[in-house]
């Protein structure tokens, strides 16, 4: 279990990387432009398009040494829509979310494009 830890003036907090993840997915799909999170495969070289309840396949969260979360997505997003702007949309929603969830600083979010999905 990896997991993010806080020292307060009464006692340890200790937050599994996965909630971190699975909340930062959930604020993920809310974004405009978001279809989901993408499953890479690297030795095949096969993305494809992860269901909501295994979503933290496509994000990974680790801690800096000094404590500050980083995020990384990797995300399919809808056809048509400036890529650019949902992932700045995407990266402002997330640190101001998972900052105010967790109460520790995000200091990098890095988001992988992996592919383009057309929305019925």
């Amino acid at each position: 279990m990896k997991a993010s830890n806080m020292n307060t003036h009464i006692g340890k907090i200790s937050i599994d990387n996965d909630v971190i993840a699975r909340f930062a997915g959930t604020v993920a799909y809310e974004c405009f432009g978001i279809v989901g999170m993408a499953g890479v495969n690297i030795s095949e070289g096969i993305v494809k398009l992860l269901r909501k309840d295994a979503m933290t396949k496509g994000i990974n969260v680790t801690v800096s040494k000094d404590g500050k979360l980083n995020i990384d997505f990797h995300v399919i997003v809808s056809y048509g829509v400036n890529i650019r702007t949902v992932c700045d949309n995407l990266i402002q929603s997330v640190r101001y979310r998972v900052e105010d969830f967790t109460g520790m600083e995000v200091e990098k979010i890095n988001i992988y494009v992996e592919g383009v999905r057309l929305i019925d």
